[in-house]
Parts: C-alpha cells; structure tokens; sequence
C-alpha cells in the first residue's frame, strides 16, 4: 500500500477524532490491499480505486466505532467484512460474527481472517433467518444489507435480551421507520472524512419488539 492510502487514512483518523494504534492501522492497510487483490477476480465491491477504499470502505465503517459498545456482534449481510472486519480489527474484545449468503465474500472474510490473524472474527456463510448461533448477540449491525422492517424481521431471532440493532444508512429513513412504528429510535448523522453524501447511524433497542414477541407465541401455543 501507498505512503498516500496510510496519509489519507492517517487524515481521516484525526479528522473523525478516533487514535488508533500504529499496528491497527496498519492491519487496515493490509486488510484494503487484500481486498484489492481478490476484487481484481471476484468483484467483491464496486469501490475500484485504493484511495475511494480509503474513504467509502474503512472510514465509513470506522465512523461507528464509537458507538459500538458490545462484547458480541453480528454483522448482517457483510460483504467484503463491512463494517465487521473492520470493527473486529479495532475491538480485539469485541466478539464479531460476519454473515454473508455469498461463497466468494464468505471465503475471502475467512483468507482475511487468517492472513491479519483475526483470532475475535468468525465467517458465516448462509442466511441470516435460517442462522441459528450457540449464543446471542447484543449488537446487530447492517451496512448496506436491507431496509429496515425486513433487517428486523429477518435477525429478531439472533438477539440478546438487551441490546441494540444499529443499522447505517445514507439520507435520514423517515419513510422506514414510519412504517416499523418502533417507540424508541435513535437517528445519529455520521460524519465521514472525505465523503460528501449524508451517512445516519439508525439506534433501534431490542426491547421495541418484546410486545410482537409475546403476541407470536401465544398464538403459537
């Protein structure tokens, strides 16, 4: 990787607040170099340049770092290991799962996981609604995956008892969460170093859908 990919994350770094160490930084170099690679066959992700990986993939995903407070996430429809690689790079306590229906994305998150010795990741390769974990998790995170109702619907079954469904989104989703009618919301603009677009971190507390629940099983007894 290039003295200017390490300049501009370095930037990015400063500019969002966020002091990361030398060897993290450096496995998230390592991490878009990889990513690099395997795009060239396997078109991983649209994001062609190095430089646009820099802002549109790492200091996007890293632009939720502070709000991730958790000792277990999920990351739902994964991709390339967005934002899930890179959370797990940065919280070596943060347990994350990465999930991807795709074989050649679950395959390269498991060559990334060996090659940066991701000893907190572990690759899922399946759906989400038919995934069914040993254990909970307390934060469920989506990039890009769907909108909201569906997200929910599909990963209600994956969560711990109190917890967190963090969803980032571009423009504000009034019309999305009109239609969930959840009671307690969260809606945080994201800032992002380099990018123009608007990016919301959407906060939705599990403990919205313990009403839905008991209705569905009394109706299943």
């Amino acid at each position: 990787m290039s003295q200017n990919l390490k300049d501009k994350l370095d930037a990015g770094l400063l500019e969002s607040g966020l002091n990361l160490p030398e060897t993290v930084r450096q496995k998230l170099l390592d991490y878009l170099a990889l990513l690099q690679k395997w795009n060239k066959v396997h078109n991983l992700t649209a994001v062609r340049e190095p430089e646009e990986m820099v802002t549109l993939h790492l200091l996007d995903s890293l632009s939720v770092l502070p709000h991730i407070h958790a000792k277990r996430l999920l990351d739902v429809g994964s991709g390339a290991g967005l934002p899930g690689i890179v959370l797990a790079l940065c919280l070596p306590d943060l347990q994350v799962t990465v999930m991807d229906s795709s074989h050649k994305k679950a395959s390269f998150m498991r060559q990334a996981k060996a090659e940066l010795g991701i000893g907190n990741l572990e690759v899922v390769c399946g759906r989400v609604e038919a995934y069914q974990p040993e254990q909970l998790f307390d934060v469920i995170i989506s990039r890009a995956f769907s909108e909201l109702t569906l997200f929910i619907n599909l990963t209600k079954h994956l969560r711990a008892k109190e917890g967190t469904w963090l969803a980032m989104k571009g423009v504000h989703p009034y019309d999305e969460l009109a239609q969930l009618g959840f009671e307690s919301v969260s809606v945080e603009p994201l800032k992002v170093p380099g990018l123009q677009a608007q990016r919301h971190l959407v906060f939705l507390p599990f403990s919205n859908v313990k009403l839905a629940d008991t209705n569905e099983n009394s109706k299943a007894q």
